[in-house]
Parts: structure tokens; C-alpha cells; sequence
């Protein structure tokens, strides 16, 4: 059975979950934050067969997260580096350490603690407002279509009431 895609939905949440979708992807990114770069080091923490390790890490690859480094010649010997793009998926993943840290933890406390080095403290993800620094919740967000979102679907998006009309926005709707 094949597994629907959401590559082309008009809704980067969705093309995000398409990329990163599985249970493995997001934790093979994991531990290449946490330094893994060779196949037997992501094999033996994450304990994963070696033919679906191979299959995630080549699509980590295909999508630029991950650059394959030959580091051995004979026999050829690969290191996973993470690239810009899959550097910059670092939040994601501090952010649901912060969720499961939360609500998931054992009783003891979080299982790994993210130190920051350039203040020498121990720290959490929190996600906030990039204009006014400050943190972002539900309750005080609203969404508008913006420049990407088809034109197509637009006048449907709108009828559901979620999203603002971005060619209203300031104007309070009724």
C-alpha cells in the first residue's frame, strides 16, 4: 500500500510531515545533533534495521538535511554531516524535547538537558514572536493565507472562517 503524500499541499506543516513523517527520520536527526555521523553509530543507538536506516538516511540526503562525506576509500566509508537546511531544523527538534520534557518526562526529570554555551546555562526551547520577542501562544495568534497559498483554493479557505483575509488584515471581522 502506498503512503499518501503531502508534498504538494499548499501547507508547509503538511510538507514537513511528508519529509519528516516517520518515527525514525526525526530521531536519525536527532542523533546527528547529538554528533552521530557514521551508519554504525545511528544502527547502534537508535537500533534500527540496517535497510530502513539506509532507506531514511538516503532521503535525508535526496532533501539536503544530510551531505554523505566519503572518509575511507577502501572500502568506501560514508559520514552523514548535517547541511545548512537540516541545521536549521535544530528548533524543531529543541521544541519537542521542550513538549516531551513537559508532559512525557519520568518523574526524575528530563532524560537530556540542552546546555547553551555562549551563556553557560542550561536552557529549554520557547518559541517566540520574531518582531517582538515575545513567547507565542494559541491564544494570541491568528493565521492569514499568504503569498503561496493557491489561488485556486483561496475563496474555499477563506468560507471556513480559520483564516484571515490577508487583504483585510487590521480590519476586524464582523
Amino acid at each position: 500500500m502506498k503512503r499518501t503524500t503531502f508534498a504538494n499541499w499548499p501547507c508547509t506543516v503538511a510538507r514537513t510531515v511528508d519529509l519528516i513523517g516517520d518515527w525514525w527520520t526525526p530521531l536519525i536527526l536527532r542523533e546527528s545533533f547529538y554528533g552521530a555521523k557514521r551508519f554504525d553509530e545511528f544502527e547502534r543507538t537508535l537500533g534500527l534495521s540496517r535497510n530502513v536506516l539506509t532507506q531514511r538516511l538516503n532521503r535525508l540526503v535526496e532533501e539536503n538535511l544530510l551531505e554523505r562525506v566519503r572518509y575511507r576509500e577502501r572500502p568506501p566509508r560514508y559520514e552523514y554531516h548535517l547541511t545548512v537546511q537540516g541545521r536549521d531544523f535544530f528548533p524543531v527538534i529543541a521544541a519537542m524535547m521542550r513538549w516531551g520534557d513537559r508532559w512525557l518526562a519520568p518523574e526524575a526529570g528530563p532524560p537530556v538537558i540542552l546546555h547553551h554555551s555562549t551563556c553557560a546555562h542550561d536552557t529549554h526551547a520557547e518559541v517566540v514572536c520574531a518582531h517582538c520577542r515575545e513567547p507565542l501562544a494559541h491564544a494570541d495568534v491568528s493565521v492569514r493565507l499568504g503569498p503561496g497559498f493557491p489561488a485556486r483554493h483561496r475563496d474555499s479557505a477563506l468560507a471556513t472562517g480559520r483564516f484571515d483575509d490577508p487583504d483585510r488584515a487590521g480590519v476586524p471581522s464582523a
